[in-house]
C-alpha cells in the first residue's frame, strides 16, 4: 500500500473492493500492549507524545450484529511516540451497559442509530434509555482522560493504562446524566476547553460549558432551543458561540413502540430553513438568523472579519444514512450524499448569510492547527475519497489551502481505508503546517492496521508503522504531548 500527493485536479478511480473495506468493520476481541517493531521510514525523533483514538471496536453480541457502526462499542487505542519508537495498546471502555451485556454474552440495550433490543417491537416499546457507548472522541484535561459520547456524562479513564474508572459528573455539574458534547474545543488564548451538552427532542435543552486549566468546571448558560437540535459540533470565535441547526424533522412514534432506533426516525426537513445560533460570550440570548436547509457533523473553524463571522462546515444536502438495507457494511456509496467543505459568511448586522463551496470534494474528519482554533486560517487537513468524481469510503488525506484554492492528497487506494487524520504541531516552530499528520490506515491486503506519518506541508509519507492486527475503523482523537507508557 502506498501514499501518493496529487493535486486536486486529478482524479484517481475508486476501484476500492466493497468486501475488502467492509472487513474493516470487524470486532476486536484482543487487548494488546506492546512496542512497535515492524516500522518503514523513521519515526521523527522530536514526535513525542500520545495519539489517543476513540470509536467502535465491537460490531455483535451473541451472534447478533449491531444495526449501525455507530453503536458499537468503544474502544480506545492509544500510539505513543518517544525518542523515534512508538508503543500501541488497545483497550474497551468498560460502560456499565458493556459489563452487563459482556456479562450476558448477548444484546441487552437499545442504542441510538440503529440497534434494538433482540426479540421484536414488543421489548423495544416505551424503553426511552440508551445504552452510553463511549465511542466517539477522547480527550485529556486537568490530568484525567476522557471518553466521550454525547449525550451521557464521560467516563474517566487512566491514561496510562486505559482502565476505566466510571462515569465523571464534572463535580457535579453534570448530576443526573445530563449530556456532555463529544466535540470540545481548545480556546488558544486561554486554554480554557470549551463544551456544550444537549438534551435533543422536539423541543431541546442547551447547556454551554467551560473547562478551565486549574479544573474549574463553570456553567456558562442554559437555553431552550425550539426543534430537534442535532448539535454534534459548535465553532467559536472571539465574541460567539456558534451552532447550526440543522432543519430535522423527528417522527417519534416508531420509536415510543419499539420499531425503530431514534436515529432511524430522523429526516431532512428540506421545506424548512436551517439556523444558525449566534450566542454572545458575553452573555445574552441566542439569536437565530435562518438559512439555507443542509445537515452538517462537524465545523472546520470560524473567526470574525470586519463585522461578518466566517463558518466552515462539511455539508450535506441530506441527512446522512447508511442506506445499506438493513447491513451498513453493504452500503451503497452512490447512494450515500456527499459532505463537501463549504464556508457561511454572516452578516452580523443584517443577519444575511452568504454560502459558498469551498472544496467540491467528499470529505469528512477536518482538522487544523489547534493555535488558530476561533482565528483566522489557511490550512485544513481532512478525510477525503480516492476520487474527486464520486463518493466512496475515505481513502485519501487531504490538505487544502484556504487561501490558493489547491488541494493536494496522499491516496492509500485501492486497498487503504483511512480514519480521521489528526495535526501535530512541530515543537517551537509558529508555521500553520509545520508538523505532521498521523492517521490509522486500515490495509484490507493485510487485514491489518497501518500508523502513517506524513509530512503536514507536502503529505509526503515519513514513516509507516505495520501492527499485526486491524484496529476498526475510528471516530475521533486527539494528540497530547504527555507520554504516559514505558517503553
Amino acid at each position: 500500500m502506498s501514499a501518493s500527493s496529487r493535486s486536486q485536479s486529478s482524479v484517481s478511480p475508486s476501484s476500492f473492493l466493497q468486501s475488502g473495506w467492509a472487513t474493516g468493520y470487524r470486532t476486536l476481541e484482543a487487548e494488546h500492549a506492546y512496542g512497535i517493531t515492524d516500522i518503514e521510514g523513521t519515526i521523527p525523533p522530536e514526535l513525542t507524545g500520545t495519539l489517543f483514538r476513540n470509536g467502535p471496536g465491537r460490531f455483535d453480541r451473541g451472534g447478533v450484529a449491531y444495526g449501525h457502526p455507530f453503536d458499537g462499542d468503544g474502544m480506545i487505542a492509544a500510539v505513543s511516540f518517544k525518542a523515534g519508537r512508538a508503543h500501541f495498546q488497545n483497550r474497551y471502555v468498560r460502560t456499565e451497559g458493556f459489563i452487563k451485556e459482556s456479562q450476558a454474552g448477548r444484546i441487552l440495550l437499545k442504542n441510538v442509530f440503529g440497534t434494538l433490543r433482540p426479540g421484536g417491537f414488543w421489548l423495544n416499546a416505551f424503553d426511552f434509555s440508551f445504552k452510553n457507548v463511549a465511542n466517539t472522541n477522547v480527550i485529556y484535561w486537568n490530568g484525567r482522560l476522557f471518553a466521550l459520547w454525547e449525550a451521557a456524562p464521560p467516563h474517566r479513564l487512566d491514561p496510562a493504562s486505559l482502565e476505566t474508572f466510571g462515569t465523571d459528573d464534572l463535580g457535579g455539574v453534570l448530576a443526573g446524566g445530563k449530556p456532555f458534547t463529544a466535540h470540545p474545543r481548545l480556546e488558544p488564548q486561554t486554554g480554557d476547553l470549551l463544551a456544550f451538552g444537549v438534551r435533543a427532542g422536539l423541543v431541546s435543552d442547551l447547556a454551554l460549558y467551560r473547562l478551565t486549566p486549574s479544573g474549574q468546571v463553570q456553567v456558562e448558560a442554559t437555553y431552550t432551543l425550539p426543534g430537534f437540535a442535532f448539535l454534534h459540533d459548535f465553532a467559536f470565535s472571539d465574541n460567539y458561540w456558534i451552532f447550526f441547526q440543522s432543519p430535522l424533522a423527528l417522527d417519534p412514534l416508531p420509536f415510543v413502540f419499539g420499531m425503530k432506533a431514534a436515529g432511524e426516525c430522523l429526516r431532512l426537513a428540506a421545506d424548512q430553513p436551517g439556523r444558525m445560533l449566534l450566542i454572545p460570550r458575553s452573555g445574552g440570548q441566542v439569536r437565530t438568523i435562518e438559512t439555507e436547509p443542509f445537515f452538517a457533523f462537524h465545523h472546520v473553524n470560524a473567526f470574525e472579519q470586519e463585522g461578518t463571522i466566517v463558518l466552515d462546515s462539511v455539508r450535506y444536502e441530506e441527512y446522512l444514512t447508511t442506506l445499506g438495507n438493513g447491513d451498513f457494511r453493504q452500503i451503497d456509496f452512490d447512494r450515500v450524499p456527499q459532505g463537501w467543505l463549504w464556508r457561511s459568511e454572516i452578516d452580523v448586522a443584517t443577519g444575511e448569510v452568504r454560502t459558498r463551496p469551498l472544496l467540491r470534494r467528499a470529505v469528512e474528519f477536518p482538522q487544523i492547527h489547534p493555535d488558530r482554533m476561533g482565528r483566522s486560517y489557511r490550512f485544513v487537513y481532512l478525510g477525503a475519497t480516492a476520487s474527486a468524481d464520486r463518493n466512496g469510503p475515505l481513502q485519501a488525506i487531504g490538505k487544502f489551502d484556504i487561501q490558493a484554492g489547491e488541494a493536494i492528497f496522499a491516496n492509500f487506494a485501492p486497498e487503504g481505508f483511512i480514519s480521521e487524520p489528526v495535526f501535530v504541531p512541530r515543537p517551537e516552530s509558529n508555521s500553520e503546517d509545520d508538523g505532521w499528520v498521523i492517521a490509522i490506515v486500515y490495509d484490507a491486503q493485510r487485514q491489518a492496521s497501518d500508523i502513517v506519518i506524513l509530512d503536514a506541508r507536502s503529505l509526503d509519507r515519513i514513516a509507516r508503522l505495520l501492527l499485526p492486527h486491524h484496529v476498526p475503523y475510528g471516530l475521533h482523537g486527539s494528540f497530547v504531548p504527555e507520554v504516559f507508557v514505558d517503553f
